[in-house]
């Protein structure tokens, strides 16, 4: 094909007119190229305008992408089009087709039912007083008119990089726009995940989500990970891609050399490093505590994108510290509630395996019933404090190496009303399960316990749980008043007493779980 075209039509044909004249940095030749591209929408009645106009561009590449025709030559046609290209960046429009206000229907159809506002739309006529420009301006969302008698190919090529430019700009203004309402969003998402590792992965994929929006930034094989420092060593939290079969395992021992070269570096620094294909964010909270996040099959980042993972940095920094301190808080608050219940336990010459022991049957039991995870670890924080109430009971009782007469049994009894009044005003969900488990382990599924003799499942689930934890334990080890019976006794009394003292559900789960109920009493067994 020549650069110089002219094609002699009457100047009342609807048709499209290419004048003589040389483009500079004009290609003819045309590569398909496996990438994005640039789609531009031909809509005209009339094949010959589409032709010229597709041997005009075909050779045209901006911003290292080629452009992509789609067709139409009807509105009606135009619209379904439209509706399934929403990444169309220019329309080339005609006014007149089936009827003399079809293109107009098309402009209303996208900008008003369709709401896109990206696509640049560039109305072309060949009978321009039939669609006055002056008109067509105002009462209609278009972005340049021509006749099809001005358009040679110089002004069609300049209208085009034009329009491009335009396109490209808003794209990138809606995805800036959108890549700061992920950071809002992630965020706020981070900020409700406690779990250090769960936190991580949020992380992580939030970070990715960020990068995704701008499809440029992130080839879908994207690798990463986030690394905590432990012991002068980074290890891995959480993973995607190529280190997802990783977590908990040494950073050095799975990066290349090259790679833990700039870990180590950003390390040294404390600082974040874009390198590459990859970038590595440092943390370190307040309390001394290093983190780091690695992602590698990153492509050109633009400054956009280095200045959103700045942003959403600074948010996980915050929040690494949050998460810090509230495991701080929180083991202090499990360091406190292990205590008081070795403590009770101490004065009725029992040790402080006895909490630990039944805190763990009874999480085991928890998550094999079903409960959320926060309810698993409510109960597993919960449960060592079921015996609290025997802090008011006399030593003389506690202590009695034989049998309990009536009126020393019914003092006993009052430890778990003595438990709950001492922590049911608490506001902390730990506490109140504590208060529940403290009134109602001694409880019986029949009806026949204490000291309301609840039955069934009017007994709180946490309340049946402690109890099977509590009678198993007890049963298995020493006590004041009694030696620690063998383990096939202690298992068939369970049996026995299944429906009876116990939830038949639980006892259940207890035997089809009962490698892991013996793992956990040899693993806290007796010193």
């Amino acid at each position: 094909m020549s650069n110089k075209t002219e094609l002699n039509i009457p100047e009342n044909d609807d048709s499209i007119i290419f004048a003589e004249e040389d483009v500079p940095g004009y290609s003819a030749e045309y590569k398909e190229i496996d990438e994005e591209k640039w789609k531009i929408a031909i809509i005209d009645d009339e094949q010959e305008v589409h032709t010229l106009t597709k041997m005009v561009l075909s050779g045209l590449v901006f911003e290292g992408k080629p452009l992509e025709f789609i067709s139409a030559y009807s509105g009606e046609e135009a619209r379904s089009m439209i509706a399934a290209n929403p990444d169309t960046a220019i329309v080339l429009l005609d006014v007149v087709m089936e009827d003399e206000s079809a293109g107009l229907k098309v402009v209303k159809y996208i900008r008003d039912e369709l709401k896109n506002n990206m696509v640049r739309i560039i109305l072309r006529t060949g009978q321009p007083g039939q669609a006055p420009e002056e008109k067509i301006i105002l009462d209609y969302d278009i972005n340049d008119y021509k006749a099809k008698t001005e358009l040679t190919i110089q002004r069609l090529y300049t209208t085009i990089i034009a329009s491009l430019r335009s396109y490209r700009d808003l794209t990138i203004i809606e995805a800036n726009k959108k890549g700061l309402e992920k950071i809002i969003e992630s965020s706020a998402t981070i900020f409700e995940l406690q779990s250090m590792g769960k936190f991580a992965s949020g992380v992580l994929t939030q970070l990715i989500s960020i990068l995704n929006l701008n499809k440029n930034a992130l080839y879908c094989q994207t690798s990463s990970f986030a690394a905590t420092k432990d012991n002068e060593e980074f290890y891995i939290l959480a993973a995607t891609g190529d280190y997802s079969k990783y977590i908990s395992q040494k950073v050095k021992e799975v990066v290349p050399g090259s790679i833990l070269g700039e870990l180590e570096k950003v390390s040294k620094e404390k600082m974040s490093l874009y390198s590459n294909n990859r970038f590595i964010g440092y943390f370190q909270n307040k309390l001394g505590s290093e983190n780091m996040i690695y992602l590698e099959g990153l492509k050109s980042m633009s400054d956009w994108d280095k200045y959103l993972i700045e942003i959403y940095c600074t948010n996980v920094s915050i929040a690494f510290d949050n998460i810090y301190l509230n495991k701080e808080v929180e083991n202090t608050q499990k360091e406190i509630i292990f205590t008081l219940g070795e403590i009770t336990e101490s004065r009725s010459k029992e040790t402080g395996c006895h909490v630990k022991r039944v805190a763990e049957y009874s999480s085991l039991l928890a998550s094999k019933y079903g409960l959320s995870e926060k309810e698993v670890e409510i109960m597993r924080l919960a449960a060592p404090m079921h015996d609290i109430g025997k802090l008011v009971v006399s030593d003389s009782i506690l202590t009695k190496p034989g049998k309990l007469t009536p009126e020393e049994f019914e003092i006993i009894k009052t430890h778990t009303t003595f438990g709950y009044e001492m922590l049911k005003n608490s506001n902390r969900a730990i506490m109140k399960a504590a208060s529940i488990i403290a009134l109602q382990h001694h409880e019986k599924y029949n009806g026949m316990g204490y000291p309301n003799g609840l039955k069934g499942e009017e007994i709180h689930i946490f309340g049946r749980i402690a109890a099977i934890a509590d009678v198993f334990d007890a049963l298995d080890n020493d006590r004041v008043y009694k030696k620690a019976w063998e383990l096939d006794d202690t298992l068939a009394l369970l049996k026995e007493e299944k429906g009876k003292h116990f939830d038949p559900v639980l006892i259940d789960l207890f035997f089809d779980n009962l490698d892991d109920v013996l793992r956990i009493r040899t693993t806290l067994a007796e010193k």
